[in-house]
């Protein structure tokens, strides 16, 4: 006979029935619990669902609220902006192998123009209180560093600009990934729900759009609404941004409305498709930004002497200064995530210094020095310059020596860069990590693009090793499987 059987037949004692029921009332308890933290979770979902740049709360207390990026494309001389090297003028035209016998050209594409090391045509002076040396090419710039928090052993896993780019961008060198700003945005949303909550600007001078274009910015396999919006340089910032003469506010309501509660019927039967929600916001969202955007980006409503703080009047550097006062603007607004490119395509037309370093880097520092400093002192006096973060940098450095030709130039260096930090509650007046005694390599304490990453992720408040999107039946992050916080520059311990 069953067991089981056999006990009802006989009967239970009251120990046995005592026993027996009490892990049923237990299961009972437990499936409750579990049903109210599954609806609970369900609501936090649906919340986003609804509105998916609504703010979010960090892992952590955040030391900065928002981010001015000043990316500097095409890969900036590290030897002739901050990394001061004076064995450069000691060893001036001398074989490099001499000092590396490991060193190997870069790009293999100028291996008949691969000269000897040269100097900087640049005079360095120390500056601050931090004494920090410093370009003659940033006059301006270089009344802050005290401010800035510097990297000089940054590396990079590409010599070519393309996945140099999407490395520093995306963290891997490759397209296809979430940028910084997306994953920043998609795990604080926005304070502002009438603009964009990543806004990127690019150079207005004709001289085209950085190497891989927007998949710089993209969102990739995170939901659309968290891709940067890309203000355009010539003509209007953003198409279709003012409505038709003849359709009135309420006929342009009704009928997003009326869309909009056709996708809502949609997305009831198919709450799994995310990309739907994130479309009825866009749609929502164009709709409020035809009364915020161009209030943020009128620039005639700033006073003439911060117009000429940043250099408005300044033929040379007004194109830049623009849209350093239009990021003001913006994160001042409550916009999360703001990246603006200085040069377009490579060669001349950016930091990419192959000919002539002197003249290349000579113009566009002189077209974002003074801007630059400016925005610096504009976001301190307006107590804004300690929650928001500006950071400078490119894709990856320059070697030491000189490419050849009329006017020498410098090549790509993937092995060592410099980038700064400033804002935001970074340690101000300071250097971390080291090159070698030409600045050809990163040699102490070197910085991956996934630490470079984990840091800027840090100082928001985020842990880098806890915002993940599951897509492909795998967890992403920003720094993929690596990446450690640059505990000197933020302060405070990794948690």
């Amino acid at each position: 006979m069953n067991p089981r059987l056999s006990d009802m037949a006989t009967g239970w004692s009251r120990r046995e029935l005592l026993r027996r029921a009490g892990g049923g009332c237990g299961m009972l308890a437990l499936a409750s619990l579990l049903r109210d933290e599954s609806s609970c979770a369900a609501a936090r979902v649906s919340d986003r669902t609804l509105n998916p740049l609504a703010p979010q709360a960090s892992h952590f207390p955040a030391k900065a609220k928002r981010v001015i990026w000043i990316f500097i494309n095409g890969g900036p001389s590290q030897v002739d902006t901050w990394d001061y090297k004076p064995a450069l003028a000691k060893y001036d035209g001398k074989s490099i192998r001499e000092f590396d016998p490991e060193f190997q050209d870069t790009t293999g594409f100028f291996k008949n123009q691969v000269g000897g090391v040269m100097k900087s045509p640049f005079k360095f002076s120390p500056r601050g209180e931090c004494g920090k040396m410093v370009s003659e090419i940033f006059p301006l710039l270089g009344e802050h560093v005290d401010k800035m928090a510097f990297i000089h052993s940054g590396f990079a896993e590409s010599n070519n600009h393309s996945p140099a780019l999407f490395m520093i961008n995306t963290g891997f060198p490759r397209m296809g990934f979430p940028c910084v700003g997306s994953w920043v945005t998609y795990g604080l949303g926005s304070e502002n729900q009438n603009l964009p909550g990543f806004v990127v600007m690019s150079d207005p001078k004709g001289r085209g759009l950085p190497k891989g274009h927007a998949a710089n910015w993209g969102a990739a396999f995170l939901p659309g609404v968290y891709q940067g919006t890309h203000l355009q340089p010539k003509g209007p910032p953003i198409d279709n941004l003012i409505r038709p003469a003849e359709m009135r506010d309420q006929h342009q309501r009704a009928q997003l409305d009326f869309i909009k509660s056709l996708n809502e019927d949609y997305h009831s039967q198919h709450a799994a498709e995310a990309e739907l929600a994130a479309r009825i916001e866009s749609f929502e969202l164009a709709y409020r930004m035809q009364t915020a955007a161009p209030e943020a980006i009128d620039l005639n409503a700033e006073p003439q002497y911060i117009q000429e703080l940043y250099g408005l009047d300044d033929s040379r550097c007004a194109h830049f200064a623009k849209q350093c006062l239009v990021a003001r603007r913006l994160v001042e607004r409550g916009v999360r995530f703001v990246q603006i490119y200085s040069g377009g395509m490579e060669n001349q037309r950016s930091w990419d210094g192959h000919i002539d370093i002197q003249g290349n880097h000579s113009q566009f520092a002189g077209e974002t020095d003074r801007p630059v400093a400016a925005l610096l002192s504009d976001l301190q006096q307006r107590g804004l310059l300690d929650e928001t973060l500006v950071i400078w940098g490119g894709e990856f450095g320059r070697l030491p020596i000189a490419q050849t030709g009329e006017k020498p130039g410098r090549d790509h260096n993937p092995h060592c860069f410099t980038a700064w930090l400033a804002g935001g509650g970074v340690q101000g007046g300071m250097s971390y990590g080291e090159s070698d005694e030409l600045g050809y390599r990163a040699t102490v304490d070197r910085v991956h693009v996934n630490d470079f990453h984990a840091t800027i992720l840090h100082l928001l408040g985020i842990d880098h090793e806890k915002l993940t999107y599951k897509y492909n039946g795998r967890r992403f992050r920003l720094t993929d499987v690596a990446g450690s916080v640059i505990q000197d520059i933020t302060g405070c311990r990794t948690r």
